[in-house]
């Protein structure tokens, strides 16, 4: 019975030996981590992801392993490697948080919609390391610029957002300079919107037109569009912007003239530097004579005759 006791005891003694040391040592985490890596779809019409498995704790090795994997080209074909492209990533630099990455000058004879899906590929992927919080492109050392030639600047993963059609939304900014109305709808008030954000899906020449019938935002400026309309499509080919109204348009609320909305639309677009005459539509017709003065079926171009000060009303010198 003694011995049985001993034997007890000892085996217990020996457990709380065992438990101590186990409790004085570390137990090594599981370092691992599952990421996503972001690949375009074929269609060029969305991204897609994979799940990838890695160890690697040391945050520029972890950059260097996503760089690699976003310019794999995948066996199947099923997807397109955003960085296996005809352009090279010539470097980067990760300064507290930001990492740019540096292209050669191919990176920018991608067409718009694949450069937006590749951007957002490479962003989203790399943001995923904790010490990454924002992202810049740059092309031979120089800022990566929008097609209206903006500085695009830093980018984060939210800065690509996907809408009800599972399409990648890219925000970008523009100055725009737009002409409303003056109080008494004779004259035209050049208003500059600085930065205005909008989604780059959408042609800048579309996002003229529907600013414009959103109304002003400047004192002293009146709208000149019934806020009702439709903007059914805008569309440029060789220098002419194509606007087609719903009929919304030919009912105007406000009082103004017929010459200040013609050319309130007018020159906004030509400011653009790709349009030069605009021609207007009402639900695709222009055998139509806007209140019995301007025929819709004509070009339209620049005229500042209509531009007042908006202090005195005045025509501008």
């Amino acid at each position: 019975m003694n011995r049985n006791i001993k034997r007890a005891v000892t085996a217990g003694i020996c457990f709380l030996m065992l438990l101590c040391v186990a409790c004085g040592q570390e137990v090594p985490e599981d370092v691992g981590k599952v990421y996503k890596i972001y690949y375009v779809n074929n269609d060029e019409t969305n991204t897609l992801t994979r799940e990838y498995d890695s160890m690697t704790v040391d945050p520029e090795k972890l950059l260097q392993e996503m760089l690699k994997k976003l310019g794999q080209i995948p066996d199947k074909l099923e997807y397109e490697a955003p960085l296996a492209n005809d352009f090279n990533l010539l470097g980067y630099a990760l300064d507290n948080g930001q990492l740019t990455l540096n292209f050669d000058e191919q990176y920018k004879a991608m067409d718009k919609m694949k450069e937006i899906l590749t951007r957002a590929a490479i962003v989203r992927t790399v943001t995923q390391i904790p010490e990454i919080s924002y992202v810049s492109f740059t092309v031979q050392g120089d800022p990566l610029a929008d097609s209206n030639g903006m500085a695009i600047g830093t980018m984060s993963a939210d800065t690509f957002i996907e809408n009800a059609g599972d399409e990648i939304n890219a925000y970008e900014k523009v100055n725009l300079r737009l002409y409303y109305a003056n109080e008494d709808g004779t004259g035209l008030i050049e208003e500059n919107r600085r930065n205005v954000v909008y989604n780059s899906n959408i042609s800048l020449e579309k996002l003229v037109v529907e600013q414009l019938v959103k109304g002003p935002m400047a004192q002293g400026a009146y709208p000149t569009i019934n806020s009702s309309t439709k903007v059914i499509s805008v569309s440029v080919k060789d220098g002419i912007c194509y606007v087609n109204f719903g009929s919304d348009f030919l009912n105007q609320p406000y009082n103004v003239s017929a010459e200040v909305t013609i050319y309130s639309i007018t020159n906004s677009l030509v400011e653009l530097s790709n349009v030069n005459k605009v021609q207007i539509s009402i639900d695709g017709e222009t055998g139509i004579t806007y209140r019995e003065k301007f025929k819709l079926s004509e070009l339209f171009e620049r005229n500042l005759d209509l531009l007042v000060t908006p202090d005195s009303g005045q025509t501008s010198p």
